[in-house]
């Protein structure tokens, strides 16, 4: 089992990279536009620096497992996600559609690391639990976060609109 374990383990650490590197993407195009919504700027900002760090912790468990992260896959979810921006800048209620892709891809993040983590001891990684505890727990507050804002970023949304005589 712990070859297909590891083997499995690899490909998750990889698909890990390109969502991060997918979530990178998406919180820079939507930080350019966020300046009506200083606290969420400054939330998906600091996020943004924390999505950095859990990139350079995936590689440092790729290297951990002799492996290298995949430029097409990054690259992919990396072109998905300045298209899925462009999509959400083109509507009037951009911060609500990006207030909810952001909750889904928390949330996907989160499963992504548990599975990860349910890995490491059949692949003989156990070297890589810690960062990746880390960076699941990163996931957590900010899905946490995002949970508890979305009725005031929707009401803020409402609050902005031009109201009719």
């Amino acid at each position: 089992m712990t070859n297909a374990a590891k083997d499995t383990f690899v490909v998750g650490l990889r698909n890990a990279h390109a969502m991060e590197t997918q979530a990178r993407e998406l919180m820079e195009r939507q930080s350019e536009r966020l300046d009506q919504y200083p606290e969420i700027k400054a939330k998906i900002t600091a996020h943004l620096q924390e999505t950095n760090e859990q990139l350079r912790r995936l590689e440092q468990c790729l290297e951990a497992c002799g492996e290298s992260t995949s430029s097409l896959k990054d690259t992919t979810q990396s072109v998905m996600a300045n298209a899925q921006a462009m999509m959400h800048a083109m509507a009037g209620d951009e911060i609500l559609k990006n207030t909810f892709a952001n909750n889904a891809f928390e949330n996907f993040e989160i499963a992504a690391y548990k599975s990860l983590l349910a890995l490491c001891g059949p692949a003989g990684v156990e070297q890589t639990r810690a960062p990746l505890e880390t960076s699941l727990k990163e996931e957590q507050r900010m899905a946490q976060w995002i949970d508890a804002n979305v009725e005031k970023v929707t009401m803020d949304y409402i609050a902005r609109q031009p109201q009719a005589a």
